[in-house]
């Protein structure tokens, strides 16, 4: 009976592993300042939209993504364990991470400049 109970455990795990994270979950990737360094404060505010646009994108397909597989944990756990295989898991982390990145080096740039006007378009993921 022991064997089945550190299977049973051991699948769970394996489960549970595999989630997609929710997007305020991910951190950001550390991105440099410096590339942004020869922006002018209206280039700075143009890519500033174009990286919040992408990561809202990116957050709501990550989000969705955690929600079914919350979802099919949650079925293969109580009732059909395969459904364990349409877990999707991480794979848009690393550019949610790296998205975040670069909307704070964009946004330290703007300071170091002291853009007055700059327009901070905020994605919702931050």
């Amino acid at each position: 009976m022991r064997p089945n109970i550190f299977l049973a455990s051991a699948s769970l795990v394996a489960i549970l592993s595999g989630c997609a994270s929710k997007s305020e979950e991910i951190a950001a990737s550390y991105v440099s300042p410096m590339q942004y360094q020869s922006y002018s404060c209206s280039q700075l505010a143009q890519e500033n939209n174009r990286i919040a646009s992408r990561l809202n994108q990116m957050t709501a397909a990550q989000d969705s993504r955690a929600s079914d597989d919350a979802v099919a944990t949650g079925v293969a756990i109580v009732l059909f364990w395969p459904a364990a295989f349409f877990i999707q898991g991480d794979d848009m982390e690393p550019e949610i991470a790296r998205l975040k990145g670069e909307y704070e080096a964009i946004e330290q740039a703007a300071n170091r400049q002291t853009c007055n006007n700059f327009e901070q378009r905020s994605p919702a993921a931050l």
